[in-house]
């Protein structure tokens, strides 16, 4: 996995805007339309709250002091939105989806396999995190 060329893809996607998150959302939901309930029905704030996590994902990529700690305190309250660790498959799959269709002609086989390398690192620090019992 290179962070560099994760972040350089990410501005690239980012650059487009809210409409990444409005895909993003939109593919996830026809993917999973029983997961629409588990958001509001005015969406705004949660594609800012969407592109901002990604942000600061990708931006400490190759920090992990920085990362790790961020993604245990996002699956800890991810899990008690009611996420489950089933639901990560296909919001990787969304988030792939999304990632390839605003990349365009720069997405190819590298940089798939380098964002779903990512992603399952996010995943998993996330649902251990989430799995962990309540001091």
């Amino acid at each position: 996995m290179d962070p560099q060329k994760l972040k350089d893809n990410f501005a690239q996607v980012g650059a487009h805007g809210i409409i990444v998150a409005e895909y993003f959302y939109a593919d996830l939901f026809a993917r999973e339309p029983q997961l629409r309930s588990m958001f509001p029905a005015a969406m705004s704030k949660q594609h800012e709250v969407l592109l901002g996590a990604l942000s600061q994902i990708v931006s400490s990529v190759d920090d992990t002091d920085t990362l790790v700690p961020f993604l245990q305190d996002l699956g800890r309250r991810h899990h008690g939105f009611g996420v489950a660790a089933e639901h990560y498959a296909p919001v990787g799959a969304s988030l792939l989806a999304t990632l390839a269709y605003f990349s365009g002609p720069d997405w190819n086989e590298d940089l798939e396999r380098d964002w779903a390398a990512a992603y399952g690192l996010v995943a998993k620090v996330m649902t251990e995190a989430a799995a962990e019992p309540v001091a």
